[in-house]
Formats: structure tokens, sequence, C-alpha cells
């Protein structure tokens, strides 16, 4: 027993020195030993599960989950993408609901051209939790940013398009900033463009301006096409923000994860970034899929007694997963540009 203590506080020694002395942030990161938490093979007749949206809701973890069926929805040409709800006790089992949780919920125009109601980013700000919805418009240029909310996970109110098109990955900050909301957009990164991090301010969450630049795709090979950005978690050094970013070498198109960190006063303002990755495709259940060599995150949460994040993520467009990390480490990682 005392050689077991004694070996397990070595490890814990390496372990600590390891960190002092990483040159990179690739190593926050732990992935779940089980592997995917989800996996379109476990649910008949899924075409497609991935990139969750989560948020941790009283004793229960919620991922707002995309789905698309193998069957054809509403008459479309294309796969059209339904939001779920999955709930956990435990942050790992998950228990996928068969019911769309988002929907248009109205008829008549513009609502009944929205669909596929995928890649949500959920924030809560007072007893609400706060839904953007990058939804695609039939027959217009998109896609747009549809806002909405709820504060059980049973019921959605819709409340209004926030974004111009085409703008993908709107993100809420959890509390405003000054007198104002603010959100982080990813206007761009379609039909080959650039996709980059813009911000905007708002007094009401709907009427939205004072749009500023951010950060530009490109500032590391691993984020050269796009960049984009999930709702920010407050640091006492900063607003953390996980990110991911899109390369396309010679073997093909790449989905990265990252970290920023912005100024909690003046959000618009880059303090930190990892130079580096936090993680790449590695896993064969990454690499392979409806969408390969892809890993991308809608958001992150916070556990700051444990000072660690829990970092859900779509692998592939094919099935849901977790990594764990330091909080303080991330943050640090981003200060020093590691």
């Amino acid at each position: 027993m005392i050689r077991l203590k004694k070996w397990a506080y070595t490890v814990l020694v390496l372990e600590k020195l390891i960190k002092v002395y990483m040159k990179d942030a690739t190593q926050i990161f732990k992935r779940h030993e089980g592997g995917p938490l989800l996996h379109v093979k476990d649910f008949p007749g899924k075409a497609q599960i991935y990139n969750p949206a989560p948020v941790q809701y009283g004793e229960e973890t919620i991922l707002l989950v995309s789905v698309v069926e193998h069957a054809a929805t509403k008459g479309y040409g294309r796969d059209v993408g339904q939001t779920r709800v999955a709930r956990s006790s435990d942050g790992v089992n998950f228990e996928l609901s068969e019911e769309n949780f988002i929907d248009t919920q109205a008829l008549g125009e513009p609502w009944d051209r929205y669909h596929h109601f995928i890649d949500n980013r959920v924030t809560k700000i007072g007893d609400w939790f706060y839904i953007i919805t990058p939804v695609m418009v039939q027959g217009f240029d998109s896609p747009i940013g549809m806002l909405g909310r709820t504060k059980d996970f049973k019921t959605y109110e819709r409340m209004e398009t926030v974004t111009q098109p085409k703008n993908r990955g709107a993100s809420l900050f959890p509390e405003k900033i000054n007198g104002k909301y603010y959100k982080l957009d990813r206007p761009g990164g379609g039909d080959g463009g650039d996709g980059d991090i813009w911000i905007s301010s708002s007094p009401d969450l709907v009427h939205w301006g004072e749009f500023k630049p951010v950060l530009a795709a490109g500032y590391r090979f691993w984020n050269v096409q796009k960049i984009g950005p999930t709702p920010p978690i407050k640091t006492k050094h900063g607003w953390l923000d996980i990110i991911h970013g899109v390369f396309t070498p010679a073997g093909g198109t790449y989905y990265y994860i990252g970290a920023i960190l912005l100024d909690l006063k003046e959000p618009w303002k880059v303090i930190g970034k990892t130079n580096s990755y936090l993680m790449m495709p590695e896993e064969p259940w990454e690499r392979h899929g409806n969408c390969d060599n892809t890993i991308f995150p809608c958001g992150a949460i916070a556990d700051y007694d444990k000072d660690q994040i829990r970092l859900y993520y779509g692998a592939c467009d094919y099935a849901i997963c977790l990594a764990t990390g330091s909080l303080s480490e991330t943050v640090d990682a981003c200060l020093k540009g590691l």
C-alpha cells in the first residue's frame, strides 16, 4: 500500500512538471475513456448525430443534439436536421429524445421557410436559456441565426432572427457588459469564403449593432480557412471562448478545436489565444464518418469548483464525444500563446 501511494505521488509530481514545462496546449484535454457517448449506429433510422450544445440544468447535463433522419423531412431535397434533447444525471450516460425540440412552431412567412435546425449555441441569462440556431432558409442565401429560449428544455419559444446571412455560430455572452448584451458572430464561411469572428451588441437581445471585428481566420495553420466561436465562459482573467478552426491540406479538410481569451470589459479585444490547437481528429470515430476528420464544439461547461472544462463535441457528424481539461490551464495557455 505504501509503495502504491509513493507511486501515485510520483505520477502526480511528474504530471505537474510536464504541465509546468508544457510547450503547447495539445496535452490539456483528455478524451473520455469509454469513447463516444452517443453513436449513430446505436439509433436505427438516424443518418447523423452530431455537434451538441451543452448546458448544466440543475443536476442534469443537457445536450441539444443535431439529428438527421434517413426518412425525408418536409419534402426538402437535402438532408434536414432537427434538434433533439439529450439528458444525463452524470454527464456521461445520455438519453436522447425522439421528439423534435426546435421547430418553426408557426405557419406563414418567413417561418415556414426555415429548416435544418442544427449546431445550436445555448447561453443561460437570468432564468432563461437562450438558444441561437443557424437555420437554412428555403430559396434564400443562408444560414441565419434564429433566437429562441426555454426555461425547462421541454417547451421552446421562438423569438426573432438576430443575424443577417450568412452567419453560422452566433453565440451569446452570459451577462450584460457595460449595460449591453453581446454576441460573437461568424459571418461568411460559405462557398469557399473565409469565416471570421466578429462581435455585436444589443439593448434587448433582438436589435443588434455596433459590429466590430474580433479575430480573422488564419492566425495559425489549423484555422486557415475558417474560425468560429461558442458561448464564452467567464474567468477572472477574461472571457474564455472555445473555438473551431478549419484547415485543408493535401489530404482533405480537417476541423480542429482551440481557444481564445477576450477582455472582460472590452470583449472585442483578444488578450490571448492558443497558437496550438487543443484537439485535432485522432480517434477512428473522429477520422471517419459522414464528415471525415471533423471534431466540432458548440460550447463547453465550466465546473469551477473542480477547475475543469467539460467539452462535448461532435465527431464526423456520426458521434458525440466528451473531453475534459483544466480551466485554469486552458486560460494560461491562451495568455502564454501556447
